[in-house]
């Protein structure tokens, strides 16, 4: 890595490759993932309760993977297994079309899912493997904003071929996904690691590449302090479901909004994210706050947005409705702006760089699970009163918030500092903290 004389941070060697292909790669995925049913049921021919079947069975297929992929990265390396993974997605939607049959369908999407649902621990140890200090909170800002922007390009960029060919414009977007993908893994492909190989035996962390081998996932579930890090990121990741599963269900059965906020909702968050969140991390980034603490103020205003939807939901303030929602949305989009560069940059850094694959792996699992049990979770709380969820979400932001503090002085201290902090001697000179403050 270098350093640039404005800022005084690491570049990374291919930083611009690595973000343009995460960007193109972004572009494919909003091209199916808002149709995902319909798209999959045009390309293959096969019915929509056949697709979603298939699509439910390989999903939770891809969940049990994750951990092999953790493996799979500590063993050859974070890039190598992230070209991989790009080269099966763009096959996986090449092969699409031609899957009209339910064991063709299967095994294609099977195969993609498995290669789908890994790729976000591959992408957090590749951040890992080829940043270090700020550049991975800045790495984590701009992955971020780059996703939310590709994404909506995507989702436009769809509408318009479908306008243009009707339904069978699907085809021509499954090999247009293809072509993302192929041209995302040739780009990230220019990227280089801050190491030159894995690390071996004696590296730094509590096991070498050697012991890595043999203790597996033991590792890290000795490891108490990146447990508790997992557990509260289950507490907030909830909460990022919110927006997508409940914000929906709460307008349409509980308050009294017009169900057309749901799209504006979305649309603010896609802005915001895509438009200020690199802007925003700079700024948490700049002022030296600890990655605990500015991912416990992310938390903290997940919870403030929460309480806002209660009021909404008590008040049910009619005409202004859209108005309180709207600013709740604003508040819940700052704290995941504010959450999501330094809680990846600090599950990045809290896991040695032996065994970060493992480590991100079982990271990763929090919001999975979080995802998996949000749908069943929110609609049986709806069920009994519609501020019940919200609710829940608050204290469980809170409890997010109080885990971080707490664990701060149990992470390692290069993973709580973006940069080392600094104490002064008796001569004045400025002297690096190696131990957690």
């Amino acid at each position: 890595m270098r350093k640039t004389a404005a800022s005084g941070e690491a570049k990374v060697a291919g930083e611009r490759s690595l973000l343009l292909g995460i960007g193109i790669s972004s572009v494919g995925i909003g091209m199916y993932i808002p149709f995902s049913l319909v798209f999959f049921h045009h390309v293959t021919g096969l019915s929509l309760t056949v697709v979603g079947l298939v699509m439910t069975v390989t999903g939770l297929a891809g969940l049990a993977f994750m951990p092999l992929a953790g493996t799979a990265v500590d063993r050859f390396g974070a890039k190598r297994v992230n070209l991989v993974l790009y080269g099966i997605r763009a096959l996986g939607f090449a092969l699409y079309p031609f899957a009209g049959s339910l064991p063709a369908f299967a095994a294609v999407s099977l195969v993609t899912a498995l290669a789908d649902r890994s790729f976000g621990v591959v992408q957090q140890s590749l951040i890992g493997e080829v940043a270090q200090g700020s550049a991975r909170d800045r790495l984590q800002a701009s992955t971020r904003a780059l996703q939310n922007a590709g994404m909506g390009a995507g989702a436009l960029l769809v509408s318009g071929v479908l306008a243009l060919w009707g339904t069978g414009g699907f085809t021509y977007t499954a090999w247009g996904n293809s072509l993302a993908f192929a041209l995302a893994g040739l780009l990230v492909g220019r990227v280089r690691a801050v190491r030159v190989g894995r690390p071996t035996a004696g590296a730094v962390g509590p096991v070498g590449a050697a012991a890595a081998g043999s203790v597996g996932y033991r590792t890290v579930l000795r490891d108490r302090p990146f447990l508790g890090l997992t557990a509260a990121n289950f507490l907030t990741a909830l909460g990022y479901s919110a927006l997508s599963v409940l914000f929906p269900l709460s307008l349409s059965t509980w308050s009294a909004a017009p169900d057309s906020l749901t799209g504006a909702a979305f649309t603010v968050n896609t802005a915001l994210c895509a438009g200020i969140g690199v802007l925003i991390a700079g700024r948490v980034r700049r002022s030296g706050a600890r990655r605990t603490r500015s991912a416990a103020l992310g938390a903290l205003l997940f919870a403030a947005a929460f309480v806002g939807q209660i009021v909404l939901g008590t008040l049910r303030p009619g005409r202004t409705a859209t108005l309180v929602a709207l600013l709740a949305i604003v508040v819940y989009t700052l704290g995941e702006l504010v959450h999501s560069p330094s809680g990846g940059a600090l599950s990045v850094s809290a896991a040695p760089d032996a065994v970060r694959g493992r480590y991100l792996a079982t990271y990763q699992l929090s919001y999975s699970l979080a995802g998996a049990l949000a749908p069943s979770l929110f609609t049986a709380l709806l069920a009994v009163d519609g501020r019940l969820p919200w609710a829940l979400l608050a204290v469980a932001a809170l409890g997010a918030a109080l885990a971080l503090l707490r664990l701060e002085r149990h992470l390692p201290a290069e993973a709580v500092h973006a940069e080392p902090p600094v104490v002064r001697d008796t001569t004045g000179r400025p002297v690096p903290v190696t131990a957690a403050a």
